[in-house]
Order: C-alpha cells, then sequence, then structure tokens
C-alpha cells in the first residue's frame, strides 16, 4: 500500500520536508480554511499543489472535502452546497487528484472525551469514556432527552463524576467533545451544539441514510466522469451518541451505500479504529466483502474498556499492534486485495494508506500538535504497519 501521512497545512507543527526521513511517500491533506458549503478557491487549491511540489510531494488524498450540514438534513440551500461540492470535485480533478475521503456523521465528527490521557508508559492517547460523555450530555449539554438514552446506573454515576469535577475539568470535558472536526469546530459553545443538535429532529437513521444516497445520487456521476474516487469514512465512534442517528457504522451499512449507488467513483474509507470499537466488526471480511470499493485506509487500533453499556464501550487509542483489531490479518487482507488489483490491471492497484491515530511518545508529549496526530507516535505506528507489509511481500 502507498505509505502516506495526514498534514494539516501550513499551521502543522511538523515540516513536510522532515517527513522524507519517515519514508512517508504521499501526503493526505484538505484546505480546512474553507467552511463546509463553498467551493473551494483554484488558487487555494494551486498554493496547497505547489506547497507539496517544492516540497517533493504530491496531493494523494483530499482528506477532508466535507459536506455540509444542509446537505445532511436536506436544508433550504442543499442545492447551492451540492453544486458547490461538484464544483471542488471539478477543480481538484483538473490538479489530477483523483481520491476524495468525507463523511457524513452528524455535527460532530470523531468524539473523544479525552485528548491527552496517560498511558502506563508516561506517553498520552485520545481516549472516550462513556460516563464523561453522560456527564457532559446530561449536565453540561443538558440535552432535553438525555435522559432517554441512559438507564439509571449510568445515569447516576454521570452525575457523580460530574459533581466531583472541578470547574477546570468541565471546561476541558466541553472542549474535548466539541473539538469536533480538528481545526474546524474548536470555538463551537454549548450553545452551538444545542442549535445543531436540533436541525435533525425527527430525522431518523432511514432518513439519514436515504440523504447520504441522494447526496451520492448527485455527486458520484461527476466523481465518475472525472475518474475520481469518493470515500465515505465510518461513524467515530460507531454508535448513537447526542440522539444523532448513525448510518456508516458496519460492514452491512457500507454494503447498503455501496449497493445504492453502484459505481466504483462510490466507495469506502476503511477506518480499523472507528469500526473496531464495535466488537463484532471484522476487518478482514469488510476487505473480503468490499475489497473492490476500498479507496482509502485508516489504519489505527482501540482498545475497549469495561463500559456501563455493553453497546456503547468506553476505549482508548491503543499502539497500533496492541488493541482489539488484528492488524495481521487487517493488512494481509488489504495486501491480496491489491494483488488482485494488479491482477486485473486495475490502475488504482496501490491503495493509499496511513498511520492514524498515534499515541503522544517521546518528544511528542513536549510538541504542539492536532489531538491524534503527534510526530513519533505515528512514525512507530507506520514502523509497525510497514513491517506488516514487507512480511507479506517476503512470505
Amino acid at each position: 500500500m502507498k505509505q502516506t501521512w495526514r498534514w494539516f497545512g501550513p499551521q502543522d507543527p511538523i515540516a513536510l520536508a522532515d517527513l522524507h526521513q519517515v519514508g512517508v511517500q504521499g501526503i493526505v491533506t484538505a484546505l480546512h480554511q474553507f467552511p463546509p458549503g463553498c467551493a473551494w478557491p483554484e488558487d487555494a487549491i494551486d498554493t496547497r499543489c505547489a506547497l507539496l511540489k517544492d516540497a517533493g510531494f504530491q496531493w494523494d488524498v483530499v482528506e477532508s472535502l466535507p459536506v455540509s450540514e444542509a446537505i445532511k438534513t436536506k436544508a433550504a440551500d442543499r442545492a447551492d452546497h451540492i453544486a458547490a461540492y461538484k464544483t471542488s470535485l471539478e477543480r481538484l480533478a483538473s490538479r489530477g487528484i483523483q481520491t476524495i475521503c468525507y463523511n457524513f456523521m452528524p455535527v460532530l465528527d470523531w468524539t473523544r472525551t479525552d485528548l491527552a490521557a496517560v498511558q502506563p508508559h508516561g506517553g498520552t492517547a485520545m481516549a472516550f469514556d462513556l460516563v464523561d460523555f453522560a456527564a457532559f450530555d446530561l449536565c453540561i449539554l443538558k440535552r432535553p432527552t438525555a435522559t432517554n438514552d441512559y438507564d439509571d446506573a449510568l445515569s447516576d454515576m454521570a452525575h457523580a463524576r460530574f459533581a466531583a469535577m472541578t470547574d477546570c475539568a468541565k471546561q476541558k470535558l466541553q472542549h474535548n467533545i466539541t473539538a469536533g472536526l480538528p481545526g474546524a469546530n474548536d470555538t463551537w459553545s454549548v450553545q452551538d451544539v444545542a442549535r445543531h443538535l436540533s436541525t435533525y429532529d425527527g430525522i431518523s437513521p432511514q432518513d439519514l441514510r436515504q440523504n447520504l444516497i441522494d447526496f451520492l445520487s448527485d455527486v458520484v456521476p461527476v466523481a465518475e466522469r472525472l475518474g475520481m474516487r469518493l470515500c465515505c469514512h465510518p461513524d467515530d465512534p460507531p454508535f448513537p451518541l447526542l440522539g444523532l442517528p448513525r448510518v456508516m457504522s458496519s460492514t452491512d451499512d457500507y454494503a447498503a451505500v455501496l449497493d445504492a449507488v453502484n459505481s466504483p467513483a462510490n466507495g469506502a474509507t476503511l477506518c480499523t479504529g472507528s469500526l473496531g470499537v464495535d466488537a463484532g466488526f471484522d476487518p478482514a471480511d469488510f476487505v473480503r466483502r468490499l475489497g473492490a470499493r476500498i479507496h482509502f485506509v485508516h489504519l489505527r487500533n482501540t482498545k475497549r474498556e469495561e463500559s456501563a453499556d455493553k453497546n456503547r464501550p468506553s476505549f482508548y487509542e491503543a499502539p497500533h499492534l496492541e488493541g482489539d483489531t488484528d492488524m495481521v490479518a487487517t493488512v494481509h487482507a488489504l495486501m491480496a486485495e491489491q494483488d488482485r488489483r494488479k491482477s486485473q490491471g486495475r490502475a488504482d492497484w496501490n491503495i493509499p494508506m496511513r498511520p492514524d491515530h498515534g499515541q503522544a511518545l517521546l518528544g511528542d508529549l513536549h510538541m504542539e500538535s492536532t489531538p491524534g496526530y503527534p510526530l513519533i507516535g505515528r512514525m512507530r505506528g507506520l514502523a509497525e504497519l510497514r513491517g506488516i507489509m514487507a512480511g507479506w511481500r517476503s512470505a
């Protein structure tokens, strides 16, 4: 697989030129400065492409070209946002960029309650604690229907946890949960979250899935004409939060959406960390069933912890080879899929992957970085994943 690296733009503290020392082969990036629903300007795309080229890289994957809330909820300005999305695809394709990662998670993207949970070895990892999350929902956000989502025991635990928190801890919890997409939603207030949640009143999971299918029905023909590959990222975590529907949380969810818009341009981002929080998820089976439509891969690992709700486990971001996901079996399944594609003569046989969400280790602890994206922790993950791939080739 092609070994790529997520880079957040000129403000990223990790210098592009230094990534050659890591063995990075391509870059995953986006224009985070532009809000969802607007077309990315040509000059901004050109500037980013030139920046990457000057550092000896190319723009392999756009992550993300975000889908606006208006598209997800079918609000009044949906048509304008769809048109802008198509324009962005046209402009990116004209620069030779073919792979576009996006997600269809309502309101917030990935959700964590702790962005730097101290690990036994002294490093830190991002973590999700269900009791902390319930404390936010019940006691900070005070969502009117939140009590419906937690049984009495969990509710009592959440209220007790909140009562024991300092004001600083409460503020930190709120910040961690409302961080949403890195660099985009980190200034959201509780009122902002509540206002966005209200736009999903009356939208069922079936409605949201249909909205996703309708979005794809609009944009996939454009992507197919341009020779592009769209790939949806899964829900993170893969279960409902804040009363919001989730529609991309399992292999079956992906199969339904890929079948509904059956085009090679409509594909999947396999994120082993997101989907792997579900104890029933089998990543190698995902590859066997849907491998032909996997256009991008996030390889990371999570470790489930004891939780008050077996369907919504607490978890933390584990080292890449030490969590609940069998990473060796997953990578071997992906390498076999690559061999199959190559034998068929597919131009896209070399699947781009990146080491996702590393733990903060050593010098990472003294360096500012985007949560989940430290330098040394991801270097360790990439080295371990590279070893699995090398083992497959020599077997």
